[in-house]
């Protein structure tokens, strides 16, 4: 394992917190609650936390970032998509489908979260 855990940030807790349970739900993942104003989710030993800048200013999506989860079937991605989709999130570049990248496919989906983030489903063909 590369990482232990990645935050993003948000503007509107209960927002993102509809969106992300949705997504992790779907991920087969935990939600853990809320702790010093970030929500906390977990999955196979990762966790993934949101919520607003320690510093006070606000939230900005990162310009050049993606977030990427693994999903272990093309209809978990599908899945993953439609319920991202169904509480906030904004479909973004291709429909989702089928990737050749470096010789290799997947089947790849994407999503700007609530706050503009960018997100990514992917399952290794």
């Amino acid at each position: 394992m590369l990482y232990t855990h990645v935050v993003i940030g948000t503007n509107d807790l209960p927002r993102a917190k509809a969106f992300y349970d949705a997504l992790f739900n779907v991920l087969g993942g935990q939600a853990l609650g809320e702790l010093m104003g970030k929500l906390l989710y977990e999955k196979d030993g990762q966790m993934f936390m949101v919520g607003r800048p320690i510093d006070g200013q606000p939230a900005t999506a990162a310009n050049g970032f993606t977030l990427g989860f693994a999903l272990s079937s093309v209809e978990a991605v599908e899945a993953w998509y439609r319920a991202g989709v169904e509480h906030g999130g904004t479909a973004i570049e291709d429909a989702p489908g089928v990737r050749t990248i470096g010789g290799r496919k997947y089947f790849m989906a994407y999503l700007r979260d609530p706050d503009g983030n960018k997100l990514c489903a992917r399952h290794d063909m």
